[in-house]
Formats: C-alpha cells, structure tokens, sequence
C-alpha cells in the first residue's frame, strides 16, 4: 500500500488541471530562483506579473473583477503547490487582502484595486500588527483622524509580510482612540505610490522563510481620501477582521498539512537511501515507527483539512473550527518537520537540505495569523 496521501474530496477535474498548470509553472519561474530569492530576502518584483500571467494570483475572486472565478479550492491548490515545492510566497496575503475587499468594499472599489491585483501590478499588505500590538488587536496605536475629505495617518506597523513590494495596504487604524473597544478600530486602504509620509523600513531578519519580505511599515501624517474607507462607516474593523479569520486560518492550514506530507515524503526517501550500520536507515525499527507515526499524523491532518476545506465551501466553517485547524494543523506541522530533521541526522542541519529549511519556515506558523495560545482561548471560550 502507498503511503502517499489520498487525493482531497473536494478536487474535480477542472482543479486537476489547474493543479497541473500551477505546479508547471512555479517549477519553472520561482523554484529556480530560490536561492537568489533568499539571499535577497524578498522576491523578485517580475515575480508577481508572472504569478498574475499564468493565473496564480486571486483564483477564487469573480471574474468580473480579474480573478479567477474558482472558488477557495483554487486557493487551496495553489497554498499546496507551493508548499510542496517549498517555495514562501506572499500569494496567500494577496488573496486575503483581497476577500477584505471583495467582501466590504464598495463596487467602485472592488473595480479599482481587485483587477490590479490579480494581475500582479498591485501587491496587497495587511497592515496589522504593530511592535507593541499583535494576537491583541484592540492594543493598536495607529490612528486615523479626519480631516476634510481624508484621514491622516499617523503610526507604524511591523512583520508586514509583502511589505517591500506592497502599493495595498489594508491597515487597521483606530478612527475614534476615543472610544475603548472593537467600535475604535476601521480598516483603511492605502495606495502607497508616491505617497507623501508613508516610507517602508528595514527588511527584518526572520529565523526561516528568507525568500520572502518582511518589513517595517510608517505612517507621518499620511493622508488618504476618506473613499478608502473599507465598509459602511467606521468603528467596523474589529468585526471585518473577526469575519475574515477563517479565511486566512484555514488557509495557514491548507498549507502546514501540504509541507507535513512533503517532510515525510522527503524523509522516506531519505531513510531508504542513506545506509548506516550497513543497511538503509528504513531498516532500522526506531525509523520505521517514527515515520509510522509521522505518517499517521499526517494523514489525520490531511482528512481534517479537508473537512475544514469542505466546510469553508459550503459556507459552514464557523471561526471555532477555523482556529482549531489553524492550532492543531501548525503545531502538527512543526512536531513532524522536527522528527523527520532528526532521521536525516547531520543532513537535516544543512540548509542545502529542504528538508532543514522547511523546519526554520514553519516554526512562524505557529505565531502568525493569531498565535496558537490565542487559538486555544477561542476554542475555550466556545465550551
């Protein structure tokens, strides 16, 4: 019997296909480029109009406005085909700046920023955490006052993934630092081109994920029209972010359980060509059981992101599950990676191996997206 994971419920032809073209084409354009990418800490910006061509860039948002017109296993395909060829690319922030504005901005709105978007001359930020503000949301300082017919900016955002590149910036202000509470916080959209005030900072140095950016963010008395304003009226941010989080945690899921699947593909392989003692590793009982059970856990984390995927397509996947696939799927992710790094020994140091840089990768997975201590405290505070 194989042990190569089973094909997901939710794949159809169409999405066979489309999976074909995808991993076609990032093994062509991006994974030849990795290196560099790494050493520059970011990719390249001819990066993002290729992904836009070949149709990797907002695959489930309609049609009428640039996208795709799948639904969220387009993204899921394409979350996983990244994953297995190990390359971090921001497509997935794209996407959910995208749904901010697919479902809260206005039709003027959506027909001015989506179609960019999806062609990649656009590149979407989410501008959340702050460096004294992250799973908390409400203990932001940024703020946004009106003056006239714009907002004036005044803050600083930080582990901006996409920042280097971003002309979006979906920012979460406090309109009214008045008012204590969810009713404080808007969400603004701001177009960054030669915007007087706005200035990217350091590119930050991160444990893993080397190939993409992550930056620092700074607001100095930046004014943007009040148009901008994602919603009908302010004080909504807090509960737009809320309504999101599936989205974006399901998402992280999708794609810790593609990178769990391909450490254990990675590690069999390994195991049955490296000899010590003078026989393959595979024949030793220790490394058959770890990757028995690392086997194990991968496929049961596979049948719980697919049931995640399933629900999210039918509109049933509530925000306790969401963080729960979110929490268990990362830290699953992580626990693997870890055992399969000790059974390729020294090897599994080496950054030439992936399977060593999938380890320093994954360990953000656990943070970002709501930290999984924040995950759990939703999950309680359901029971």
């Amino acid at each position: 019997m194989s042990s190569a994971p089973a094909e997901s419920m939710w794949m159809t032809d169409e999405l066979r296909l489309y999976r074909a073209s995808v991993r076609q084409f990032i093994a062509k354009e991006f994974a030849p480029n990795q290196a560099r990418w790494r050493e520059q800490h970011r990719p390249d910006p001819e990066a993002w109009t290729a992904a836009g061509r070949a149709g990797l860039l907002l695959p489930d948002v309609p049609e009428a406005y640039g996208g795709g017109g799948g639904t969220f296993a387009s993204e899921a395909v394409v979350l996983e085909e990244l994953a297995d060829a190990g390359v971090p690319f921001g497509s997935n922030v794209q996407s959910i700046v995208a749904h901010y504005i697919l479902a809260y901005g206005s039709e003027a709105q959506k027909q001015a920023w989506l179609p960019g978007m999806a062609r990649g001359e656009s590149v979407g930020a989410i501008g959340m955490t702050e460096p004294a503000a992250g799973s908390d949301l409400l203990g932001i300082k940024t703020t946004a006052r009106r003056d006239g017919d714009h907002y004036v900016i005044n803050g600083s955002k930080t582990f901006i993934g996409n920042g280097t590149h971003a002309s979006l910036v979906c920012l979460a202000v406090k309109t009214n630092p008045a008012i204590s509470g969810p009713r404080a916080l808007s969400l603004i959209v701001v177009e960054t081109k030669d915007l007087p005030g706005y200035s990217v900072g350091r590119t930050l140095e991160k444990v893993g994920r080397h190939g993409q950016d992550t930056c620092e963010l700074f607001f100095d008395e930046v004014r943007v029209p009040t148009s901008n304003l994602l919603g009908l009226g302010e004080g909504r941010g807090f509960s737009q972010m809320v309504a999101n989080l599936p989205y974006e945690r399901i998402s992280v899921g999708v794609g810790a359980v593609a990178t769990t699947e391909r450490a254990v593909a990675l590690t069999v392989k390994h195991v049955k060509e490296r000899v010590a003692f003078g026989k393959p590793l595979m024949e030793l009982q220790n490394t058959r059981f770890k990757l028995a059970e690392c086997t194990t856990e991968a496929h049961v984390g596979r049948v719980f992101v697919d049931d995640c995927i399933r629900r999210f397509l039918a509109g049933q996947l509530d925000p306790v599950t969401a963080a729960m696939a979110k929490y268990w799927l990362t830290d699953l992710q992580c626990r693997v990676i870890d055992e399969c790094v000790q059974l390729h020994g020294g090897y599994g140091y080496m950054t030439e191996y992936p399977i060593a840089r999938m380890w320093t990768d994954s360990r953000v997975e656990r943070i970002y997206a709501g930290a999984n201590e924040i995950m759990k405290e939703v999950i309680g505070a359901s029971l």
